[in-house]
């Protein structure tokens, strides 16, 4: 498959018993955002942490750039350019802005972000950057860790329901900056449970339930009911994509 960033291919995670994810497969073409959407316990979150190497894979591989990265540990694969947002921002509480931003360069590969640019994506962070994380609100916190993510100059960056408990004027911020990060050379998977919001922004949109694909194709190619259909397990009237 040329071209493609990132390839997916008969993915199988399992929590103990559970099969969270079952022989899913996409591809990532680089400069998309590329959308996975699905209810809760759909296994979106499993699925970005096999990805980046912090969940264990039971078959299936993870091709970065041409790569096999499936047995590459965590930290191997994001110095090779997978960096995860994850759900709930998971930042070092008493730790400031600056300290949490300065984790992700740990690993950091070149390129176009390190802290300064960052703190022209987020301008308020410069005069708050000694400010303990714990002390930022929700919108801020997501920021911080989309920063820390950033400055490891990551060519595919997931981010993982982006918009979770957060007011819809935050949410639409966060997500302005979308373009600049394309515009740098950032591909973008992300995890959204608002399928509103993932339609706008996606090129291509993925829907799992109960671990398994249901449907997949560009936004503009795809009816509201099969989406719903796919969504929540309904049957499908027919149409573009992969029927529920």
């Amino acid at each position: 498959m040329s071209g493609r960033l990132l390839e997916v291919d008969e993915l199988t995670v399992h929590h103990g018993q559970l099969c969270a994810v079952d022989h899913v497969s996409f591809a990532v073409d680089p400069g998309e955002v590329y959308a996975i959407i699905g209810a809760n316990g759909a296994g979106k979150s499993t699925l970005l942490r096999a990805i980046v190497g912090v969940h264990p894979v039971t078959s299936g591989r993870i091709v970065l750039a041409g790569e096999d990265v499936t047995g590459i540990p965590a930290r191997g694969r994001l110095s090779r350019g997978l960096a995860l947002v994850p759900e709930g921002r998971r930042l070092f509480p008493s730790l400031s802005v600056e300290e949490n931003l300065k984790v992700g360069t740990v690993r950091a590969r070149p390129g176009p972000f390190d802290i300064a640019r960052v703190y022209e994506l987020f301008p308020w962070m410069l005069e708050r950057r000694r400010q303990r994380a714990a002390r930022l609100s929700g919108g801020e916190q997501q920021a911080v860790a989309i920063g820390r993510a950033l400055v490891a100059n990551p060519s595919v960056l997931l981010l993982d329901e982006l918009s979770l408990g957060l007011a819809p004027v935050v949410v639409q911020r966060i997500y302005a900056i979308l373009p600049e990060l394309l515009a740098s050379g950032v591909t973008v998977l992300l995890v959204e449970q608002d399928v509103s919001q993932a339609l706008r922004v996606a090129n291509r949109v993925h829907c799992l339930l109960e671990g398994r694909t249901t449907l997949e194709g560009s936004p503009a190619g795809l009816r509201r009911a099969d989406i719903e259909a796919a969504y929540f397990g309904l049957r499908s009237s027919g149409g573009a994509g992969v029927p529920a």
